[in-house]
């Protein structure tokens, strides 16, 4: 990997850099679109290259099920194997130890898995971990961790932050042995839960590691916590990890999260939520997420959004259209599907824009204005955005400000 930050924000933590992997360069901040299975539904290949995108993510707890490393290595590996041409990355399943917990039980050795279609019980170690994904053959990897749900309190949360820790170590040594290094890049991930002094003690760990590590990830988010707890992990973590690695905040995909996140440091971020509820019908946009379903929508013969270059847009697909076939056809869901891809891109994308010409404090309160318009700034936003020195409120006396999260949409996150 060659990472080389290009410029900085002067007023928060946000960066542009360009991350240069064996399939190519990747200019970060940047969204990772899913393809959990080797696919993003309903997209070919072809048609993500096509959207611009040049990053995404596979999972390697699926893969190792279906198809399987045997029919993997026989393809060449998962980029031949899925016809893509750009970078890859892969999860190490540890999330799976969360979302299929009904399946698994954890031990010092690794996770057992009861496989959900066969029932078949499955010892996933981090050497295995490491192994599958060698076998996928993905540009950025991913150690295995002990995941808990991050409302979790007690002993267990401690047990996962240190026992992710020493799999980081076990992840490692078999990296090493490899020879795999120089074109797999291995990311550690910092656990911790929701307590900063849990955080504190993996990242002291996982920086000790730096020379064996490409980049970092922070983990065990997005399940529900608050959002004014997980913004604060976010920066806690994004202010010490190493600046010359990427930062990678798993599970993101609201788009005023992945601009928070920027703000306070961060590189990358992943989530199903811009794929899985285009498949409910609802199209993101710059002013707030459209529910294309309802009846308002029947008789608009405007595009999604007018100055969106997305497939759909462009072609001159209406509203009307779309609302006329969203629970009948599939083709719908696909062409919502490339409309998102194409919004979290036109997001970042714009952030990144933004912060080269030193102008990402006005975008970031041009969005927030556009996108929450007279609903109010969601509370969360406004203190995390403070906190480098962006006040979404400042010359506005009459602006309305939503308590608690102010979440738009619940979905759940689960691949």
């Amino acid at each position: 990997m060659q990472f080389e930050v290009l410029a900085r924000c002067p007023t928060t933590r946000a960066r542009v850099s360009k991350m240069t992997l064996a399939h190519g360069t990747t200019m970060l901040p940047t969204f990772m679109p899913v393809a959990t299975q080797a696919a993003i539904k309903g997209l070919t290949a072809q048609q993500v290259e096509a959207l611009g995108v040049t990053l995404i993510l596979n999972n390697t707890y699926h893969l190792n099920l279906r198809p399987g490393i045997k029919v993997l290595q026989e393809a060449g590996g998962a980029h031949k194997f899925q016809g893509w041409k750009h970078n890859l990355l892969t999860d190490s399943g540890g999330f799976q130890l969360v979302s299929l917990s009904k399946f698994t039980k954890i031990t010092e050795e690794g996770a057992m898995f009861a496989s959900p279609f066969t029932g078949e019980p499955t010892m996933l170690t981090p050497e295995e971990s490491i192994s599958i994904q060698h076998a996928i053959g993905a540009d950025i990897i991913m150690q295995l961790d002990d995941v808990v749900s991050s409302l979790t309190v007690g002993p267990r949360v401690e047990e996962a932050s240190e026992r992710s820790v020493r799999w980081l170590d076990r992840c490692i040594a078999h990296h090493k042995q490899s020879g795999r290094r120089e074109v797999q890049n291995l990311f550690a991930i910092v656990q911790g839960g929701l307590s900063p002094e849990l955080r504190d003690r993996c990242l002291d760990e996982m920086i000790k590691r730096k020379d064996e590590v490409a980049g970092y990830a922070i983990g065990g988010l997005s399940g529900g916590e608050e959002k004014d707890v997980f913004w604060r992990i976010i920066a806690q973590c994004a202010q010490r990890l190493p600046d010359d690695r990427p930062r990678y905040s798993m599970g993101i995909g609201f788009a005023e999260d992945l601009l928070v996140c920027v703000a306070l440091g961060v590189d990358m971020a992943d989530c199903v939520f811009p794929t899985r509820t285009a498949r409910f019908g609802v199209a993101l946009t710059f002013k707030g997420p459209l529910n294309l379903r309802l009846s308002k929508h029947a008789k608009s013969f405007e595009p999604i959004e007018a100055d969106c270059p997305c497939p759909t847009c462009s072609s001159g697909v209406s509203r009307a259209a779309l609302h006329h076939s969203v629970t009948l056809e599939t083709a719908t869901a696909h062409a919502i599907t490339q409309h998102n891809i194409v919004f979290q891109a036109r997001v970042m994308g714009g952030a990144r824009d933004a912060i080269m010409e030193t102008r990402f404090p006005e975008y970031l309160r041009t969005f927030f204005t556009n996108y929450f318009g007279d609903e109010g700034y969601p509370e969360w936003c406004v203190n995390a955005l403070r906190s480098v020195g962006v006040d979404l409120l400042e010359g506005k006396p009459n602006a309305k400000v939503q308590k608690g999260d102010g979440v738009k949409w619940e979905y759940s996150d689960v691949a």
